[in-house]
């Protein structure tokens, strides 16, 4: 009959003909309207980020009052910002911010946003780095999201950050594949090999894991700091309810802990690192670095938490304190996992001491797994509330 849509039964009732259709057609449609707005208010945010950096470099005079000056700058910027705007403004992030505009001084931009030259192709005024530019014109230079070029920023010649923002822009990468190829050194393998077409082409190739959903992209850590929204909870929020804990679980085991510092900042060559926890050990008289992930451990954690043992054997540890010892605590979902850093220590004899004496690993993940669990079903419930 004409005028009328055939119906077909269904659990939920009676449903049109081609529902599904209609159905996918209009997820692929909010998914893709989401990941559009992801990438505008990325690309929005990391312009901001971009003028930013632009200022502290400003008002540090191009660097000649970076010493001392710069970084209680970045400090009391940190603190006003965050009290006005709320999270991500971290002074580490107000680092990246500083480190992103030198990477990507005005010169490296588009010439449709960054200067405008007469015929004779010099710039017609005397405008420098200190110009500030409109954003919604800034921000067509940047199209990788924020994280993207944190994640560059740790590629510390200028050629090989090219390169990689480069491929990642026509392949299309994630921030996951491309964290991939930095850390398998990328770069250097294909510009060593015979046949570079077959390594670039393997490189293009995804892995489980690498496609970033609509969810993924509009949840992503740094947009929700930029809008000062939460998701069903904060990773941050996440990370420092696990350190308070683990904090006091510690130093209530009774075993000679006591609290040195938190989120203590250590400066090696021009980068910055933080340590989620600092304690000192009393019967082992060594101090204990503590650092918490909230993804898989990599073999770079290890690595990374051995680099943190070495800078503090050498910066902070007394003459007469045995070595530092690391501890890494991975808080994956659905899993976690202690490990100790003892690699670093001058001999096995001493490596089994500590392990006799410092608290049982899976003891540890026990605590990480309750500790992530009632934190959990905490924000649900607070969740429940607010939508009631």
């Amino acid at each position: 009959m004409t005028g009328k849509t055939s119906m077909r039964p269904s659990r939920a009732g009676v449903l049109p003909a081609g529902y599904a259709g209609i159905h996918g057609d209009i997820v692929e449609l909010l998914d893709s309207a989401r990941r559009s707005a992801a990438r505008r208010v990325n690309a929005l945010m990391t312009a901001s980020y971009w003028a930013i950096g632009q200022r502290i470099v400003d008002a540090e005079q191009k660097g000649r009052r970076r010493a001392g000056y710069g970084e209680q700058l970045i400090q009391r910027l940190s603190i006003d910002l965050t009290a006005r705007f709320g999270r991500g403004f971290s002074a580490d992030n107000l680092e990246n911010m500083r480190g992103f505009f030198l990477a990507y001084p005005p010169s490296a931009i588009s010439e449709t946003v960054s200067r405008k030259f007469d015929e004779t192709g010099m710039a017609r005024t005397s405008e420098t780095a200190s110009r500030k530019f409109d954003l919604s014109d800034l921000a067509q230079a940047f199209t990788l999201p924020w994280s993207a070029y944190v994640r560059l920023l740790s590629v510390k010649d200028s050629q090989a950050r090219r390169f990689y923002e480069a491929h990642a822009l026509r392949g299309g990468w994630s921030v996951r594949q491309l964290g991939r190829q930095i850390e398998s050194q990328f770069y250097e393998r294909t510009a060593l090999s015979r046949n570079k077409a077959a390594v670039l082409a393997k490189a293009a190739l995804p892995m489980p894991g690498d496609t970033v959903t609509a969810d993924d992209a509009i949840k992503d850590p740094y947009v929700l700091e930029f809008l000062d929204l939460k998701d069903e909870y904060s990773e941050s929020d996440l990370e420092a309810a696990l350190t308070q804990r683990l904090e006091g679980f510690l130093l209530e085991l009774g075993e000679g802990f006591t609290f040195v510092g938190r989120q203590r900042r250590l400066r090696i060559d021009q980068t910055w690192y933080r340590v989620d926890l600092l304690l000192f050990h009393r019967r082992l008289r060594c101090l204990v670095i503590i650092d918490l992930k909230l993804g898989s451990l990599t073999h770079a954690d290890v690595g990374q938490m051995h680099m943190y043992c070495n800078y503090a054997k050498a910066h902070w540890a007394l003459a007469d304190e045995n070595p530092p010892v690391g501890l890494i605590l991975c808080a994956d979902k659905g899993r976690a996992l202690a490990q100790y850093a003892l690699d670093g220590l001058p001999t096995q004899v001493m490596a089994a001491n500590y392990r006799t004496v410092l608290p049982d690993a899976a003891l540890l993940q026990r605590e990480l797994e309750a500790t992530r669990r009632q934190f959990e079903a905490r924000q649900s419930s607070t969740a429940r509330k607010g939508k009631s």
